[in-house]
């Protein structure tokens, strides 16, 4: 029996009677080939982000929108009738969907949950001495409320509910730890002494976190409200009476509250996190009593009565949804949520929770199984030990065998080769991320001060993660999905037993003589094939025979680069187009020449430094402050038809290293010694002949899976952009270089270089969407013992010197 159809059989023997819905009118199988054929070949596992739509969805959704006239529901005509008929059955619907009883709960429709809570925020009667008091594990959008209280002199407090145990107590709930921060008191009344106005506070919670998948016991909504004294005790004591938030976003999809069980005041629901579609539609669902103390300023259209434009009188609607939903509701989206909500009741939520529950259990005992071949672990979980409280979701890290961290960035690079889908970082949920990476307040301010912001590539600071790795799983997820990623940690992360190689570590110190190179190694000669220069940073380049060195490595280049409006640093990654600006550079007439096929005449700039500029401004950049000088419209304008986007031409004047930097200590080396004009890690970049022909050696055999504008055989070492082409050498040799002699210039090797999925780019084309390879294949054998890096190429750098040249008797 193949090992694929045997861990099916495992898997099925033990989570059968819950997996794939078999007492449902449909099963798994049935329901991917029917509903999700665009998923060929691809595992989407970032449900938490955003679930999928069905195919039967869109097309009963299509085909109402396209057989029905709905108007704007703000009229009194037959099809705004329709509309308001729609929305008034979807409301109902949503509250049909977590058990709240409409003569007590109303549904306001907004534009996703964080409208929702940003609704209850300002709505919300703060006073100075209210209190908002949230859990460590909650969203951003949630965090965000604070500010609204503290403004308005309220105190903000975390807690951190770590453990509940079961006692005699009527709440039959207590907690084992309460740890209270107060954020600012701003002269709240911290004493529990009795005021003589109406106090009201708010409790935050997540029925699920999204970093961690921990679900929260939703009794803590009875706590809270009836016995809120006991609870507080001995932390911190607020009069006054308490109002308690659920953030449901994710737990619905899988787990939604039941609010006749757990009487919440206000519950923020987003429907693209349960069913895929609509998006920029989300609601909150207020319990009445608790609408009625709700403030609001502001009035809009379909929020009033009456309303005099010269005079200061406003008469607002009484109805809750009326009061709050401002302006003409997402009244198409509101239709489509019926069409969502059919498949996920055939289906069931019970069943939908025990499908999604059997993978997430046997996806984490594998990864807590997994062993490199030292014994030591490979994977560090977060979140609860016992899967049964946990949603769908497993957050984690890779360990290598000696014990450091892999970057999750380098996870997601290589799943997303693999055809997996999945999610790396915080996730919004700051609270949770310091958590259960054990980061303290001054590693945070640490990693701040070192440059680390959301959704950058620092994903190991001072030896620890700054994030994490998620996968989470929706009702149409496989076990084939989850064995997959499965495979994939197993292939690429965990550590096997390898034969025994003969010699050791080699310092090689690589000599340039004008007859070749020549290595301290026997029988080696080594030779400079090719030298490169690229001008403009993601620009095309060009090859000399000899070229100048400067103080920051080859004369001109990557001393330009351009910037779009906003000044972001544009390259080929978002700008395809940038690969055909062809630029030249004549040192003897002091021009650089650059030409584009989407410009009927060449560009000629002066390389005099005070030539056709504007401005003088400064950017950061990689972790380097950089001064640079700013073209001319007539300049711009050229490079703006060139890649059909507006940009600006910008010229290097200097750069230094930012404080604070050296801390990092992620998948990238970095020339932190150097001046540097706009390059990512270091001066100069070097490869090997033979390494890119033993790449070649092994796509080859391949080539016929990919399709000819996005990869073509042989590669050229030009894809990999570097600035000196060694030949000569055994494949990978540079991986121990040390250093390096051209003539009489010193060259100290940096490290390996962190490839992207830049080099699967075909340089003569403008497609948006990149090949798998080469990038695939030098995953699955150049990852490094000790390194996350895809070594491919080699940074080096030099003191300032003379000039290097290829020696035309080794010119090809």
């Amino acid at each position: 029996m193949e090992e694929g159809a045997k861990g099916k059989e495992e898997f099925t023997r033990e989570f059968g009677k819950d997996y794939g819905y078999p007492d449902g009118p449909r099963g798994i199988d049935e329901i991917r080939a029917s509903e999700f054929k665009r998923l060929n070949g691809l595992v989407y596992l970032d449900h938490a982000g955003a679930s999928l739509y069905s195919e039967s969805q869109m097309e009963a959704t299509f085909r109402d929108l396209t057989t029905n006239v709905y108007g704007n529901p703000h009229s009194q005509s037959d099809a705004s009738m329709e509309s308001l008929c729609i929305i008034q059955a979807a409301r109902q619907q949503v509250l049909e969907f977590i058990n709240a009883p409409a003569k007590d709960y109303s549904c306001i429709f907004t534009s996703g949950a964080t409208a929702a809570l940003k609704l209850l925020g300002e709505a919300f009667p703060w006073c100075s001495d209210s209190c908002f008091m949230y859990t460590m594990e909650n969203h951003n959008s949630v965090l965000g409320i604070r500010e609204y209280a503290l403004n308005k002199g309220a105190t903000a407090v975390v807690v951190d509910v770590e453990q509940i145990e079961e006692h005699s107590g009527p709440s039959n709930l207590s907690f084992k730890k309460l740890t209270s921060i107060p954020q600012r008191q701003s002269g709240a009344n911290l004493s529990g002494e009795a005021v003589d106005r109406n106090v009201y506070n708010l409790f935050a919670f997540p029925s699920e976190c999204n970093f961690s998948g921990r679900r929260f016991d939703l009794e803590l909504v009875n706590v809270i409200k009836e016995d809120s004294s006991r609870l507080l005790r001995g932390s911190l004591q607020c009069s006054g009476c308490w109002k308690v938030l659920i953030d449901a976003a994710k737990g619905c999809a899988t787990q939604p509250p039941d609010l006749t069980r757990y009487p919440a005041d206000f519950v923020v629901i987003s429907f693209y996190k349960i069913f895929g579609y609509p998006t920029g539609l989300g609601a909150l669902v207020v319990k009445k009593e608790a609408a009625a103390l709700l403030e609001k300023a502001y009035f809009s259209g379909g929020t009033v009565v009456a309303s005099i434009s010269d005079l200061d009188y406003v008469k607002r609607r009484k109805n809750i949804e009326d009061l709050f939903e401002d302006g003409t509701q997402s009244f198409l989206g509101i239709a489509s949520l019926r069409h969502g909500f059919k498949l996920i009741n055939m289906l069931s939520l019970p069943s939908v929770e025990r499908h999604t529950s059997t993978l997430n259990a046997y996806v984490r005992k594998a990864l807590l199984a997994m062993r490199h071949e030292n014994g030591s672990l490979v994977c560090v979980l977060y979140g609860l030990n016992d899967a049964k409280g946990q949603g769908p979701t497993i957050a984690f890290n890779l360990k290598r065998p000696d014990g450091t961290w892999y970057g999750y960035h380098e996870v997601e690079k290589l799943a997303s080769l693999s055809g997996i889908q999945l999610r790396t970082g915080c996730f919004c949920n700051p609270g949770a991320c310091a958590k259960y990476l054990g980061l303290s307040h001054s590693e945070l301010f640490s990693n701040i001060e070192a440059g680390h912001v959301c959704w950058d590539d620092y994903d190991v600071l001072h030896g620890k993660p700054t994030g994490a790795v998620r996968i989470s799983f929706g009702y149409m997820s496989t076990f084939e999905d989850a064995k997959k990623f499965i495979d994939f940690i197993e292939k690429a992360f965990v550590s096997k037993a390898s034969p025994s190689t003969n010699g050791s570590h080699l310092e090689v110190d690589v000599i340039l003589s004008s007859s070749g190179i020549k290595s301290m190694l026997p029988r080696r000669e080594l030779y400079l094939k090719t030298i490169n220069i690229f001008p403009i940073k993601s620009c095309s380049g060009f090859s000399a025979e000899s070229w100048p060195l400067s103080a920051t490595g080859l004369l001109h280049d990557r001393e330009w680069c351009l910037q779009s409006p906003s000044g972001e640093v544009l390259t080929q990654k978002k700008v395809p187009r940038m690969s055909l600006i062809g630029p030249l550079i004549d040192r003897t007439r002091g021009l650089l020449t650059v030409e584009s096929p989407y410009c009927s005449e060449k560009l000629q700039i002066g390389l005099d430094i005070s030539c056709k500029y504007l401005t003088r401004q400064k950017m950061n950049l990689h972790a380097q402050r950089y001064e640079f000088q700013v073209y001319n419209d007539e300049i711009n304008q050229w490079f703006s038809e060139a890649i059909g986007c507006p940009c600006t031409l910008v010229r290097c004047c200097s750069s230094e290293v930012l404080p604070c930097t050296n801390g990092r200590t992620g998948s990238t080396c970095r020339d932190t010694d150097s001046k540097l004009n706009f390059v990512n890690e270091a001066q100069f970049l070097l490869v090997t002949e033979e390494s890119v022909d033993d790449l070649n050696r092994r796509l080859k055999p391949n080539c016929e899976r990919y399709e000819s504008d996005t990869l073509l055989l042989p590669i050229d070492p030009i894809r990999f952009r570097p600035n000196l082409v060694i030949g000569g050498a055994e494949p990978y040799e540079e991986d121990d270089w040390k250093a390096i002699h051209i003539g009489k210039e010193h060259f100290s090797v940096i490290g390996g270089c962190n490839r992207c999925q830049m080099i699967n780019r075909n340089p003569k084309s403008t497609s948006m969407q990149p090949a798998k390879e080469p990038l695939a294949t030098l995953s699955s054998y150049r990852r490094v013992k000790d390194k996350e890096i895809l070594v491919k190429a080699t940074f080096i750098c030099r003191s300032l010197g003379l000039s290097i040249s290829v020696p035309p008797a080794l010119l090809q």
